[in-house]
């Protein structure tokens, strides 16, 4: 078996090449055939857990919508920015500090033989292998050093399309220019244009399309609609920095939460506000995507203490590097605001990196992460040691107090992604709401402690919000499965998509 590989670019980042390719790996499994995703190398703090280790989580998606099995071939290298000019470098499911150490342009050499390898066996094992690219094939001065884009496309012999965001503005110069810097033998491998996110009347195009076809004789195959809220995680961690609402109402939205603020009167169709911290180096974005999807909750991400205004619930999530992320939340005035929300008994919630900034110290003894006073909400402290902690997870809640209640006893399942440990320091820290010096651990195994009036939770366990059980306890009410998602991405794949230009690809 050697697999045909449909090959996704695009024009820009952001122009819907993780969608695009999550929606393709799902219609061609549909089909009957034995599809895996594949992207190269992939820059992101996104990351889940698989057989191997670590790889981006858009391909982890995109492998559930095609049906297989996560591994680390999917995405044999990941970067994890951990400054503007550093990154952890992953290279099959696992860190490499001498590759995290090597200069960019340095590292295609050392890495290609092993890309090429694992979507080699790829091919061997599948019918069809969906790529998907990274930024723009166009990047002409990172050429010489390209590992995913053109150098994938040539070594598979991919069938390429090429995807743009019309609603940006300037879309068919974006085509043009992009094809018109790629070398003649990369030309020849596009099979079509796609227009993504197109609002209006199609007619409205002509004659643009067809004076492209006269200048690089390749079709637009596809106008894609505007499509929010398509269920999907933002592609390469790009978050939308505006504020998200669940569609529509349920009855019992924001039920625990919502009970606890009212004094317990209830209020039907409560609109909840959760207000997640996006510091410069989170991570793990990616399972909050539920939160925009339940009925009744408004999501934001706040990065000053004004967006947190009228939050129920406040969360810090995961960080590529706490510490300096930790220095950022205070430079912002962001601590104060976490504080005061802790002091009035409100809700706060902090997952890994931001469970750590929850306790009173970050100890550094290895130099890899950095010595910090946490934010003492939780009596904990954290030891960064270089054995980072990259597992799967199940796990049950004990018994809960306060607004996280409603979780008592739920099992969830999620992933571990961390290189601190975290043990409880009694007397160390104070429970701002009472003065006691109380943390709890509710969750066996060293992965979750409240405090003691029960409103601040710290867990290592990402991926709590995409158990439904969770959804349901808290919200009263749950967010589309994966599965409704992928089938509805195919589906308006196949609406605006040739049937006939999806088989040609994959034949």
């Amino acid at each position: 078996m050697s697999a045909r590989c449909v090959m996704v670019l695009g024009t820009t980042s952001g122009a819907g090449k993780s969608w695009l390719a999550t929606a393709l790996c799902r219609w061609y499994a549909r089909q009957g055939l034995k599809v895996a995703p594949f992207k190269a190398q992939n820059m992101s703090n996104n990351a889940r857990v698989v057989a191997g280790g670590e790889i981006g989580s858009a391909q982890y998606f995109q492998a559930l919508a095609a049906g297989a099995q996560p591994d680390v071939r999917m995405n044999p290298l990941l970067l994890k920015p951990e400054k503007d000019t550093a990154s952890q470098v992953v290279l099959l499911g696992q860190v490499d500090e001498e590759l995290s150490r090597m200069a960019w342009r340095g590292r295609s050499a050392s890495v290609w033989p092993v890309l090429a390898r694992a979507l080699d066996d790829l091919r061997a094992d599948h019918d069809v292998v969906v790529i998907e690219g990274a930024g723009s094939p166009a990047e002409i001065n990172l050429h010489d050093s390209d590992v995913v884009n053109m150098r994938v496309a040539r070594h598979a012999g991919a069938r390429c399309l090429l995807v743009t965001d019309i609603d940006r503005g300037g879309a068919f110069a974006h085509l043009y220019g992009t094809w018109a810097l790629l070398l003649e033998e990369e030309r020849a491998l596009i099979r079509g244009f796609v227009l993504n996110k197109f609002r209006g009347d199609p007619s409205l195009l002509a004659p643009a399309p067809q004076k492209l076809l006269e200048l690089t004789g390749i079709p637009v195959v596809g106008t894609l609609p505007m499509l929010r809220q398509h269920g999907l995680p933002e592609e390469d961690g790009v978050f939308d920095m505006s504020t998200t609402q669940g569609a529509g109402a349920a009855d019992d939205a924001g039920r625990a939460f919502s009970d606890w603020r009212n004094g317990n009167t209830g209020r039907n169709a409560a609109v909840l506000t959760i207000a997640v911290i996006a510091y410069p180096r989170i991570s793990n974005l990616d399972e909050f995507q539920p939160l925009r999807n339940v009925p009744g909750v408004r999501l934001i991400w706040a990065r000053t203490p004004a967006d947190c205004i009228g939050a129920d619930c406040l969360i810090l999530p995961g960080s590529k590097h706490t510490s300096s992320d930790l220095a950022w939340l205070r430079t912002q005035g962001l601590d104060a605001t976490v504080m005061a929300h802790a002091a009035q008994g409100r809700p706060v919630l902090g997952i890994c990196g931001g469970l750590q900034m929850l306790g009173a110290t970050l100890v550094d003894p290895h130099g890899i992460d950095g010595d910090a006073p946490g934010l003492g909400l939780l009596a904990l402290a954290t030891v960064f040691e270089p054995a980072k902690t990259v597992l799967r997870t199940s796990a049950a809640w004990s018994a809960l107090d306060g607004p996280w209640a409603a979780l008592s006893g739920i099992v969830v399942e999620g992933y571990e992604i961390h290189h601190g440990q975290t043990r409880p320091l009694p007397g160390l820290a104070r429970d701002i709401a009472h003065e006691a010096p109380a943390v709890r651990e509710v969750m066996s195994g060293d992965l979750a402690w409240q405090n003691h009036s029960g409103n601040v939770l710290g867990c290592y366990l990402h991926g709590l919000f995409e158990n439904p059980a969770v959804l349901r306890a808290l919200f009263g009410a749950t967010a589309p499965t994966l599965e409704t998602v992928f089938d509805s991405l195919a589906d308006f794949l196949g609406r605006h998509l040739p049937a006939r230009v999806l088989h040609d690809l994959a034949s």
